[in-house]
């Protein structure tokens, strides 16, 4: 097939990952770049070897042929980018989180399905490798019973991205849309939402810490532990903690991307059997693959980023619509958009 010719806005801290990562992908090549601060698309031309730099986001789809375009920028430039590129009816694929509100969301959907073009947005955690182990081996422990997310770190995560500080939507904006994500991934769609949420670091402007407890339609609860506020040793970050229990076994992702799974023949309700009988344990290293630009602790989330990247890709080639649609992260933001809702009236917010 030939190279799909792409277009990438927004120059920043991680749109450099996303550029490493479209090295590695064969069908497609990054062949213009834009950022309002022309320094940076420079930098990005100069340091990827691009042919062409702009800073106006509109010349560039104007005067190159894409055959889509990947969207790097701020949360609140998101709209405006994606109706500028379903006006030049060119494919687009948008970072995290999708909008600032529900209204923006449902409005850049629309704007892709008027112009009949494929819509994905950047939701990498469900990407990342051991994410889709976890999920293959909990596809063998029976209908599920039980699920825990959990993502708590120290870790200065405004040293890179200073304007995290300045949002008043914080930690459930910025990493909880994340696991509500995983949440979504593993247990199905969620009704109903209970969420107590804190500000721990008092320099900041919005929440760094929040506990959202989720139940899921079929009756399951899971619960979401997101934190930029917890002083642990040792400091996993970026890690996430899975555990996920079923009828017939159990699946972990523990520290240092071990997985351990326990399956059972027939479902366990109690000690009419001891509990050691007729059953396989697991234990993998589910660690992510390693590339020459990797690097340390960022692997997880670097992979991940040439894991969506490649389904993008595979998707337009195929004409088959991406697994996290902009039609499909609708359903995440409204459980960050409930979460929000019940932390802020201290009630259980039905879906």
């Amino acid at each position: 097939m030939n190279t799909l010719r792409g277009g990438l806005i927004g120059c920043g801290f991680f749109a450099h990952n996303h550029l490493h990562a479209w090295k590695q992908i064969e069908g497609a090549a990054i062949v213009a770049v834009c950022d309002s601060d022309a320094e940076k698309a420079t930098t990005a031309e100069e340091k990827f070897g691009i042919l062409a730099g702009y800073a106006d986001a509109e010349k560039m789809l104007a005067e190159q042929n894409l055959d889509f375009v990947d969207i790097v920028t701020g949360v609140h430039s998101h709209r405006v980018l994606v109706e500028l590129a379903a006006k030049y009816r060119v494919p687009v694929i948008c970072q995290k989180p999708l909008a600032v509100s529900m209204e923006d969301a449902r409005a850049m959907a629309a704007a892709c399905e008027a112009a009949n073009i494929a819509f994905m947005v950047h939701e990498n955690f469900r990407w990342q490798y051991p994410m889709r182990q976890v999920k293959a081996a909990a596809e063998r422990i029976g209908e599920l019973t039980y699920g825990r997310i959990v993502f708590r770190t120290a870790y200065d995560v405004y040293a890179n991205q200073p304007y995290l500080a300045t949002d008043e939507r914080f930690v459930i904006s910025d990493l909880g849309v994340h696991l509500l994500d995983l949440a979504r991934f593993f247990f199905g769609e969620m009704e109903r939402v209970y969420c107590i949420t804190q500000r721990v670091n008092q320099h900041i402007a919005g929440e760094d810490m929040a506990t959202i407890v989720l139940s899921a339609k079929n009756g399951v609860p899971v619960i979401v532990e997101a934190s930029y506020a917890s002083p642990l040793e040792p400091d996993l970050f970026p890690q996430t903690l899975i555990s996920i229990e079923g009828t017939a076994g159990s699946v972990t992702l523990d520290a240092d991307y071990r997985m351990n799974a326990v399956y059972f023949a027939e479902p366990q309700y109690g000690m009419e059997k001891p509990l050691n009988s007729s059953h396989a344990l697991s234990a993998l290293n589910v660690a992510p693959p390693l590339y020459e630009w990797s690097t340390l602790p960022f692997q997880v989330v670097q992979d991940s980023v040439v894991a969506i990247q490649t389904h993008w890709v595979n998707c337009l080639q195929k004409e088959m619509p991406p697994e996290t649609s902009g039609e499909d992260n609708l359903k995440t933001l409204e459980l960050v958009e409930a979460a929000y809702r019940s932390a802020e009236r201290v009630e259980v917010v039905r879906l």
